[in-house]
């Protein structure tokens, strides 16, 4: 990456809304598993990797939402924890029995719910 990108990638961080990090994080998140699932010649090490990713960003997205500072509804917050409950068991489930094929779902989630804290779902 050249020096002027690097900039570029701290003055955005720097001036991006939380939403807009936390899209950024899932996106991050749903690339990696997207890269294992797709590259077959992956290690296992690499597929540990981006589901350990994954399971560290959820649980901080898991702690935000459940937060009493938390401005959301209960039902958004409720809907985030069932749907995080789903991708913490599913990501435990993998790194115990690794299967690329069920790497969509996690993928899916990830994308989606980035999309609409970006704005764009």
């Amino acid at each position: 990456m050249s020096n002027a990108a690097h900039a570029y990638a701290r003055t955005a961080q720097t001036t991006a809304s939380p939403r807009e990090i936390e899209a950024q994080a899932l996106l991050k998140a749903a690339n990696k598993l997207q890269d294992i699932m797709t590259n077959l010649g992956r290690t296992d090490d690499e597929f540990s990797a981006a589901l350990l990713f994954n399971r560290k960003l959820w649980a901080i997205l898991l702690s935000a939402v459940t937060s009493d500072e938390n401005p959301q509804t209960i039902e958004v917050r409720q809907n985030i924890v069932n749907i995080g409950t789903f991708v913490m068991t599913q990501t435990v489930e993998l790194q115990l029995n690794p299967q690329r094929e069920k790497l969509k779902p996690l993928i899916d989630i990830n994308c989606n719910l980035a999309a609409g804290l970006s704005g764009r779902a």
